[in-house]
């Protein structure tokens, strides 16, 4: 297909995705890589350079061989990382596609649907910029379930943690994540939680609402904190 005809194509798929109503989490985010969309602001610019300073100095300190990532996206907060090992599950086939194709070259890297998932576990599991897109209370308690088991040493998070509305967007809701992990108790333990350098100020471009929340897993037979004996 020549660059005119794909213009024409991705134009009509634009199109039809901005009139077509919400008809769900995973739904949405097929349709829109579909329509030549991408990740969103975080995973680009400054919001994306930050994340990867965070991420890529905590590989290197911890000694970590392995990620998985739970919403790897189009890859461009990838492009970042310098990870050992990596393997990204997303609901999108349209965005995996685009993920295998950018990183053909990388052996280091493999990219599946989250369907396929079979309890597979690595040093760190990752969450970014995932929790607020699941609007669906059952897709978010199987995000959260996912991400983890899947954590063998830690599990970051990188997501807004607070219930207030978000004032555009059906595919946008705002959640107190960490009280999910209070009430369902996981054998981890909140290790650390970085403030974003960039706070939101109205402009999702240049600012977030996400910050970092970095969990460790507890030694086998360690009661949960707060925990009855």
């Amino acid at each position: 297909m020549n660059l005119f005809l794909h213009r024409i194509k991705r134009m009509f798929l634009r199109k039809r995705f901005l009139k077509e109503p919400f008809k769900g989490s995973g739904d949405y985010w097929e349709r829109r890589y579909q329509a030549a969309g991408h990740s969103g602001s975080g995973s680009y610019g400054q919001l994306a350079e930050f994340k990867a300073e965070v991420l890529n100095g905590f590989v290197r300190e911890h000694g970590i061989e392995t990620v998985m990532e739970h919403g790897c996206g189009d890859g461009n907060q990838l492009q970042l990382a310098d990870y050992p090992a990596y393997v990204g599950y997303d609901v999108s086939r349209t965005a995996l596609g685009h993920c295998r194709k950018l990183f053909a070259s990388d052996s280091s890297k493999e990219f599946r649907h989250v369907d396929d998932y079979d309890g597979a576990q690595a040093d760190l599991a990752l969450s970014l910029d995932v929790i607020y897109h699941l609007v669906e209370d059952e897709t978010f308690d199987a995000h959260m379930k996912r991400l983890f088991e899947s954590a063998r040493r830690f599990a970051i998070i990188y997501s807004s943690d607070i219930d207030e509305p978000y004032r555009e967007g059906s595919h946008v809701r705002n959640r107190a994540f960490t009280k999910w992990i209070e009430e369902n108790r996981p054998p981890f333990t909140l290790e650390r939680h970085i403030p974003n350098r960039y706070p939101f100020d109205g402009e999702v471009k240049t600012g977030s609402m996400s910050d970092f929340f970095i969990y460790r897993r507890i030694a086998d037979g360690t009661p949960v904190p707060g925990e009855a004996d």
